[in-house]
């Protein structure tokens, strides 16, 4: 495996290095929207992602016919690494530009995609993801939302849960029943449904860590026009799976460890251990190498990805690999970080006394969330014993 870069690469990489320092705003930096009340949080980050929309930098690697640069799996990747380097995040809108733009692109017809893709990467459609219900979460399968078939309408109901930013979203991608007698992996369908719908019902869960990212989604009559199908009636299963597949690959990049572990190491200078700081003691600083040595390992398995990629191939289990490896990391880094703090990881935001205004609390309390998005951890090691491994399917 080669990892150098071209010339052409690293003049790529100081555009965007030249860019990012003149643009980014420092309250964004090292992860500080975290500090934000959650309401602020999103209009900053719609706010810094209509600023990046206007450089050009959302949605590079999508073709310029529809808005993108058409720019290489290269250059992304260099793009995201200095977008990692200084701990911002990407905008908002992931679930449209990362998750439904591409489904579109190989499963939408010409009209659905010159309807919608124009919308998403500026941000004027926000998009939310509608897979998981109440009893149908790991066993994704076994979704009981109904669409009826009226003409060329259908009418949907039923109830979504996890829903990512639905409070925001103006239109999500919905797995439906409509043929209730098929197995359950046929008789599913795929439609685009309109969030401003009569019948629509949006309920915030809010979360142990204060925020109300996710969200409850119900659907009491809702009308959808039959054009807002995506691929074949009662032959949703494959699009979903398409989805899924850039979900995967994209969830493993949501955790920056070039911003967490050097943040983690400011924190074992700054507190102390036995009567000196912390990041002198032997046990502290292997665990600070052992941490180093696994986001290494991340960062590594998905430049594999990335290689299949470049060859031409689909999307592999690499995205699973390092969806569990990086979200199983995050929980760790964050719980060593409270155990560091000691007594001061129970402060909580504004506290005078709280290490770094308590976000390592915040992310602790987060942390757990991680392995249940995208596919449970559980669900995705079965997946790579199975597909990978070839071990019998667990019964």
């Amino acid at each position: 495996m080669d990892f150098s870069y071209s010339a052409a690469e690293e003049q790529f990489r100081d555009e965007v290095r030249v860019w990012m320092e003149a643009n980014v705003p420092d309250d964004l930096r090292g992860g500080k929207d975290e500090d934000l009340e959650p309401a602020e949080r999103w209009q900053r980050g719609l706010d810094w992602h209509q600023k990046l929309h206007e450089g050009g930098w959302v949605g590079l690697w999508w073709p310029e016919e529809y808005g993108g640069r058409g720019a290489s799996l290269l250059e992304q990747a260099i793009f995201n690494e200095e977008m990692n380097r200084l701990g911002v995040s990407q905008g908002v809108n992931l679930s449209g530009i990362s998750l439904l733009g591409p489904t579109l692109m190989h499963w939408g017809t010409e009209a659905q995609k010159q309807r919608f893709l124009p919308k998403i990467l500026p941000a004027e459609h926000i998009w939310c993801q509608g897979y998981s219900e109440p009893g149908s979460g790991s066993d994704l399968a076994s979704i009981q939302t109904r669409a009826v078939e009226d003409g060329d309408q259908f009418v949907v109901n039923g109830q979504k849960v996890w829903t990512s930013w639905a409070q925001y979203s103006d239109w999500c991608f919905v797995l439906v029943r409509t043929d209730p007698d098929a197995p359950k992996h046929k008789g599913i369908s795929y439609i685009l449904v309109d969030m401003h719908s009569p019948g629509v019902t949006v309920r915030p869960l809010v979360q142990i860590n204060g925020d109300a990212e996710f969200n409850e989604v119900f659907f009491e009559d809702v009308r959808v026009p039959r054009e807002n199908l995506v691929g074949d009636l009662n032959e949703g299963w494959m699009v979903a799976i398409t989805t899924l597949m850039f979900e995967r690959v994209s969830s493993s990049s949501f955790y920056r460890f070039e911003k967490l572990l050097p943040q983690l190491h400011e924190v074992a200078r700054r507190v102390e251990l036995n009567g000196r700081p912390a990041i002198e003691d032997e046990a502290v600083r292997q665990q600070l190498a052992q941490f180093s040595i696994e986001a290494e390992a991340v960062k590594y398995n998905e430049l594999r990805r990335l290689t299949r990629q470049l060859h031409g191939q689909p999307p592999g289990p690499e995205g699973s690999f390092s969806k569990i490896l990086a979200s199983e990391l995050n929980m760790r880094v964050v719980d060593f970080a409270m155990e560091l703090l000691g007594p001061y990881a129970v402060l909580a935001k504004g506290s005078p006394f709280a290490v770094d205004q308590a976000r390592w609390s915040y992310r602790m309390l987060s942390a757990r969330g991680g392995t249940i998005a995208a596919g449970t951890n559980e669900i995705l090691r079965g997946v790579i014993g199975e597909r990978v491994l070839g071990l019998p399917k667990a019964r």
